[in-house]
């Protein structure tokens, strides 16, 4: 298992195949696991880089305090340590912000962007209103005792989960800290990188899914595809807010055709 450490903190991440670096950053409550579909179908083109960020799986836990620009740093040195160059680099969900982040204090190891699902930050992308409503759930959760907590985020799919999914997300869930999760819910809650957005300067694939009820298409995908520069919006067909589990076959051809055409 490769690691790097980052002022004390233990990162792990999982590589497999060789080519261009292709690095997959995760949304909350889950790990590099999640991106199983994209890590067993990419490596035949690509050095496919999954992190488990700071702590989630088999990475070291956060400390008290912790903060995007955080994450942001410990994401680089991954980049740094796999040691290809610039690398695409892919976000899903709260791991978009994550990379958005990552671009804006890194951008030297960014070669190409693909926002998944994604928002700039809650307060970039949500109404306040919206915002209030989350972060109360996310506290809900928090509140309850050890035995019973097992956070799993509503509104991941637009239908059923696929086979063999729920198992996954149970066990990824029930792996969740705390402490992350206060920390991921904070960062989130209060970031809003939307004027970054102008000035990305990298070609960015914008990767929704249509009826995620998480982050929408309208109007977060159009917002996200009107503010940067040399973006291109793929809606797919059916999927939510976990498009590349929901629909990895299609997820998984963009992607390739995208970082292909860009490598």
């Amino acid at each position: 298992m490769p690691a790097v450490r980052v002022d004390g903190i233990e990162v792990a991440y999982d590589r497999a195949g060789h080519g261009p670096p292709l690095v997959l950053a995760h949304g909350a409550t889950s790990d590099a696991r999640l991106f199983r579909p994209q890590t067993e179908d990419l490596a035949d083109e690509f050095t496919v880089v999954a992190w488990d960020e700071p702590g989630a799986g088999r990475s070291s836990d956060v400390p008290a305090v912790f903060s995007l620009a955080d994450y942001a740093r410990c994401l680089a040195a991954v980049i740094e340590d796999v040691g290809l160059g610039p690398a695409h680099v892919l976000g899903l969900a709260w791991g978009g912000t994550v990379v958005l982040e990552l671009y804006r204090r890194h951008a030297a190891l960014v070669r190409t962007l693909v926002l998944a699902d994604t928002y700039a930050g809650w307060k970039g992308s949500l109404s306040a209103a919206e915002v209030r409503s989350r972060v109360r759930g996310a506290e809900r959760t928090l509140a309850v005792p050890d035995e019973a907590f097992a956070p799993t985020l509503p509104g991941l799919f637009a239908g059923a989960p696929p086979a063999g999914v729920v198992r996954l997300l149970s066990v990824m869930s029930a792996h969740t800290r705390r402490r992350s999760m206060r920390a991921e819910l904070a960062a989130m809650a209060d970031a809003d990188l939307s004027a970054l957005l102008p000035q990305i300067a990298v070609p960015t694939l914008l990767l929704w899914g249509e009826l995620d009820a998480r982050s929408p298409v309208e109007p977060v995908a159009r917002r996200f595809l009107d503010a940067i520069p040399q973006a291109t919006l793929v809606v797919l067909p059916g999927a939510g807010h976990l498009s590349n589990i929901e629909a990895p076959e299609a997820f998984n051809r963009t992607v390739r055709e995208f970082c292909r055409a860009r490598s």
